[in-house]
């Protein structure tokens, strides 16, 4: 098993609410992926609607506090986004290379993912099997990414590394851990 912890950076352009911090860790087990972030902070400054009565699949999550990661094949253009709401509504998609042939990915059925709230803690687990995108074989390479939209109505962009000149998940260099 390869398992490796991370820290998320916000996008030094945008205003950070410092006293936020984004950890969490990741691991894959053959082809068993597990990701958890952990949001610490004052949470009363982050907007973060209830959880849907019936999650689903629902396109531009990204517009509002979302957990996202992103996955690569090594030495191949192609990629996924996965979009993860604390609502427990979520989408994955597919692309040809950077922001190219964006689809959703129908191989994939709703991942089950776990959201808790405490008073100073977001909680989000996520175990999904890759068996239907990626052979166990394949190295994958990783960018964990969060967009957190605060009371005020700003975003701020978070990542492992910002490799651009504005906040850009889909640069392929910042595909950073390798699992």
């Amino acid at each position: 098993m390869n398992s490796q912890t991370f820290s998320l950076q916000p996008f030094t352009s945008t205003e950070s609410l410092a006293n936020l911090e984004i950890t969490g860790d990741i691991s894959r087990n053959i082809n068993q992926l597990s990701i958890g972030y952990t949001v610490t902070g004052d949470l009363k400054e982050i907007l973060v609607a209830p959880p849907s009565n019936i999650p689903s699949r629902k396109h531009q999550l990204w517009e509002d506090t979302c957990f996202e990661f992103f996955l690569g094949i090594k030495n191949s253009q192609q990629y996924w986004e996965f979009n993860l709401s604390p609502t427990g509504d979520w989408n994955v998609y597919r692309f040809d290379g950077y922001r190219q042939g964006m689809r959703e990915e129908t191989a994939l059925t709703i991942p089950s993912f776990d959201v808790r709230k405490y008073t100073d803690q977001l909680v989000l687990t996520l175990n999904i099997d890759l068996d239907k995108i990626i052979s166990p074989e394949q190295i994958i390479q990783v960018a964990i990414t969060t967009v957190i939209k605060c009371k005020d109505n700003g975003v701020t962009y978070w990542a492992l590394t910002h490799r651009g000149a504005e906040a850009d998940f889909h640069l392929r260099d910042s595909f950073i851990l390798e699992l």
